[in-house]
């Protein structure tokens, strides 16, 4: 039997994609792959070829829910007693990072973003807790990775220790393509789509809203999750836009694909509001990117870096909408240019090269 890793995210495990390459990475090393999360109302249900905990907690958000969820996940850790944690964000790094000590087994952590800048956690209050306990532990790290050079130097100008990098390039998809109305989707016009668990404010989806709600034979599809979306809805409805806007929840990573690849046009509109979107490289990106949808983003740096140098897209200021409309019909228009040059880039940004670093690392412990 291969060595014991327990990997812990808080998320509910259905669409985190990122741990779920380097948890299949893991297994195909020969680890022992244990994934601790949370469920939550109306999460999936999971079939995967690893291990997987999902801890029912009785607070669902705020400062009790990650009182209760850091207690619970130091139990699981001391009572499965791993030979190796991999713990994913700051918000599980204290009881990884005391099992580790208490057991004397290596800890790996992997910050998909700079924690201490999301919009989240703002307040003064709450960000003086997170960024005491990352001042007590981050210096103390051996192994960190993280999602861009970016947020490396960030952490490195912070901490003095630059951690090491691999980017959210996806698999090549194995998903066929569908037809739009075997998902529900009109088989004519035109549709943008915006799609992640991280649809949040500032992330440009009001902005999408407001330039296809004035574009004729036009649909924004939005598939995910993420706390702009009642609020979009509401709009939606007062304004009477219901027919040129298409929600869809979280659905499993292989239909989002299928949603994906009937796309016309992929959106990625991150604001420049705040340090951790300045520095974002989502995952969409790359699914965009792969399932041949050519892309019009904001300009934040690491993800106009990809667009701008592999000519994908259009990168455009989302909150003049007149310019993000014109982009949109631009890169329609452009199409075929623009899938010869998502071809090439293809060819680079794949997983199975992005993978190789990691899967060095993870082999040094076995």
């Amino acid at each position: 039997m291969g060595k014991r890793i327990i990997i812990s995210t808080t998320n509910d495990i259905t669409t985190d994609n990122r741990v779920n390459k380097v948890a299949l990475l893991l297994l195909s090393l020969g680890y022992q792959v244990h994934w601790i999360g949370r469920i939550l109302p109306g999460s999936s249900p999971l079939n995967r070829p690893y291990k997987t905990t999902r801890m029912r907690l009785i607070f669902k958000s705020g400062g009790l829910f990650y009182a209760e969820f850091q207690v619970r996940l130091f139990f699981k850790l001391l009572v499965h007693r791993p030979g190796i944690l991999l713990s994913n964000d700051l918000d599980t790094l204290l009881p990884n990072f005391l099992i580790a000590r208490l057991l004397r087994i290596p800890l790996v952590y992997d910050s998909h973003e700079y924690f201490c800048g999301v919009p989240e956690i703002q307040e003064r209050w709450v960000k003086k807790i997170w960024l005491t306990l990352e001042r007590f532990i981050f210096p103390r790290l051996e192994h960190i990775w993280t999602v861009n050079e970016s947020i490396a130097e960030l952490y490195e100008s912070d901490y003095g220790k630059r951690p090491r990098v691999f980017r959210n390039i996806s698999p090549i998809p194995t998903v066929e393509k569908v037809s739009r109305t075997s998902l529900g989707l009109p088989e004519q016009g035109f549709i943008a789509i915006n799609q992640g668990s991280g649809m949040n404010v500032d992330r440009g989806l009001e902005e999408a809203l407001e330039a296809i709600s004035g574009m004729p034979d036009w649909r924004l599809l939005l598939v995910g999750s993420g706390d702009a979306i009642p609020a979009l809805k509401l709009k939606v409805q007062d304004k009477g836009w219901s027919d040129k806007v298409i929600f869809i929840g979280r659905v499993p990573y292989a239909t989002l694909l299928q949603y994906t690849r009937c796309a016309d046009v992929g959106l990625s509109l991150d604001k420049d509001t705040n340090i951790n979107y300045r520095f974002s490289l989502p995952n969409k990106l790359f699914d965009y990117l792969h399932c041949d949808v050519p892309v019009v983003t904001s300009k934040v740096r690491e993800v106009a870096k990809i667009v701008e140098e592999f000519g994908i897209g259009l990168t455009v200021n989302p909150e003049d909408i007149d310019a993000l409309k014109n982009s949109i019909t631009s890169v329609v228009a452009s199409r075929k240019s623009y899938c010869a040059a998502m071809k090439k880039a293809q060819k680079s940004l794949t997983w199975e090269t992005e993978q190789v670093p990691l899967r060095a690392f993870y082999a040094q412990f076995l």
